[in-house]
């Protein structure tokens, strides 16, 4: 075990050394006129580059990177804009069967108030016709009265 930490160690010891020298090494780097001079102008000459690349790519009608994600970012923008509006209509829809479903039972609420109320007025109008008392007998009908 003593080995593998001994081991350990020094592999990480050689780790730090390597990037401090690699560190050390970069920074020089930079600091030289003539390297950062260099890089300068490789990312002008790169810039360039991409822009004859789309100049090109335009003339042969060919659509860049940046046009297929610009379009693809639109595609998605209108697919949740179109997402939405579904969600709409069928929220509106939802509200327009409970309001007919609604607008039926009220129907059929005032149809059945309107038949109570004429149940009761046919129940009347029989008590007023047919005659409380009882019948009056045939020999009744006959009877004369004589005034005197």
């Amino acid at each position: 075990m003593a080995d593998s930490e001994q081991d350990e160690r020094l592999v990480d010891r050689l780790s730090r050394q390597g990037e401090e020298a690699l560190g050390k090494i970069a920074e020089e780097l930079i600091a030289n006129p003539v390297i950062s001079g260099a890089i300068a102008r490789a990312l002008e000459a790169r810039e360039k580059a991409v822009l004859a690349q789309e100049a090109a790519m335009g003339a042969l009608n060919i659509p860049s990177a940046a046009d297929v994600e610009r379009v693809t970012r639109r595609l998605r923008s209108l697919s949740q804009r179109l997402e939405g509006i579904e969600d709409a209509i069928d929220r509106l829809e939802d509200r327009l069967a409970a309001a007919s479903a609604g607008s039926t039972d009220a129907r059929l609420a005032a149809i059945e108030a309107s038949l109570d109320e004429i149940v009761r007025d046919l129940g009347a109008l029989r008590e007023s016709v047919t005659p409380t008392e009882e019948p009056v007998s045939r020999a009744q009908e006959r009877l004369t009265v004589s005034e005197s």
